[in-house]
């Protein structure tokens, strides 16, 4: 099984299976002499966690990090940084029964055809549990980052419910990490009810870039726009992706389209221009509902729990982006 690493200048490979011993990440392209240490990486891995309340899984993660390599006295060493998080609560015997019954809307199916051998204990690496490794470099990628980009992702839409206003203080106020607060309150009774029935919700998260780099993505094929759209789509809980005006342009005119720049997204021509970018991201319903829900720990909407994924694969492709662009510069 390839394809387990992401990214060129800064790159990343992620390991470890759902009810595994551990999951973890090598991130190889850092820069020396940047500051960190275990402890940022708790605030992000916290707000992914699951346990957190009842309208996520119930399984209780310490996810507490560790550093094996690539740092020294509390810098960056520029060698490959190392970090794994230990599983505590796992409970691979939850899914005995489905070793040989694949799940109608998981990768048990498609996994079994390919590789002929799998990992059934809820789904190994394509669990939603492998995100912890992009949260963990998500950490890095940040503080490579300019000081004023600011990455921000919110629900704007969980099933029928959509938010009406922006209020960003209170995203982290919320278990649905809605920035309309009246909705909010919508969205979490609508997932209660559909949790009691073993049923799930689906929902669209904007991220929203403030002040991001200007001048970063390359034309043809490796526009930023492309890069975040793989970065996004990477995810296995989403179904689509657009920014700026999105499907949206096909009620536009264009004439109507050029008049307002929150149409373009903060690109033009697949390059950031410096103003705000604007992605959505629509993420899917679990899958894990009725009789796989009743035996199982699972997330009721997964839209509150990917939103710190989403920032950082995001933050990803701009500190990638921003290494090749310093490359390209340096005399």
């Amino acid at each position: 099984m390839a394809s387990n690493s992401f990214g060129n200048r800064l790159r990343i490979t992620t390991f470890g299976e759902s009810h595994g011993p551990a999951l973890g990440v090598v991130i190889d392209g850092c820069p020396p002499g940047i500051p960190l240490a275990e402890a940022e990486f708790l605030p992000e891995l916290a707000r992914r966690r699951p346990g957190q309340g009842e309208l996520t899984s119930a399984r209780q993660e310490p996810d507490t990090p560790r550093i094996l390599s690539g740092v020294f006295q509390g810098r960056t060493t520029g060698m490959p940084i190392a970090v794994v998080v230990e599983n505590r609560d796992a409970r691979p015997q939850d899914y005995d029964a489905l070793q040989h019954a694949p799940r109608p809307g998981h990768a048990d199916e498609t996994y079994a055809a390919k590789y002929r051998h799998r990992d059934h204990r809820g789904g190994g690496r394509a669990s939603g549990r492998e995100t912890v490794a992009r949260v963990l470099a998500g950490v890095v990628a940040r503080k490579l980052l300019p000081a004023e980009t600011r990455i921000l992702a919110h629900a704007v839409q969980i099933g029928p419910h959509v938010a009406r206003r922006f209020v960003p203080e209170t995203i982290e106020q919320n278990p649905l990490r809605c920035a309309d607060p009246e909705v909010a309150v919508v969205m979490a009774e609508y997932v209660r009810e559909l949790k009691e029935r073993f049923d799930s919700a689906g929902g669209v998260v904007e991220v929203l870039v403030q002040h991001p780099p200007a001048n970063l993505g390359e034309p043809v094929f490796d526009k930023l726009k492309a890069r975040l759209a793989h970065a996004v789509m990477s995810l296995g809980a989403v179904t689509g992706f657009s920014y700026g005006a999105g499907f949206g342009v096909a009620t536009l005119r264009g004439q109507e389209y050029v008049s307002d720049r929150r149409h373009f997204g903060g690109m033009l021509g697949g390059i950031s221009t410096g103003e705000d970018l604007r992605l959505q991201v629509g993420v899917k319903p679990s899958s894990s509902v009725g009789d796989v829900a009743r035996r199982g720990r699972h997330d009721p909407c997964i839209v509150p729990r990917i939103i710190p994924v989403l920032e950082a694969m995001v933050a990803l492709v701009l500190a990638d982006l921003l290494l090749e662009a310093r490359t390209l510069a340096a005399p």
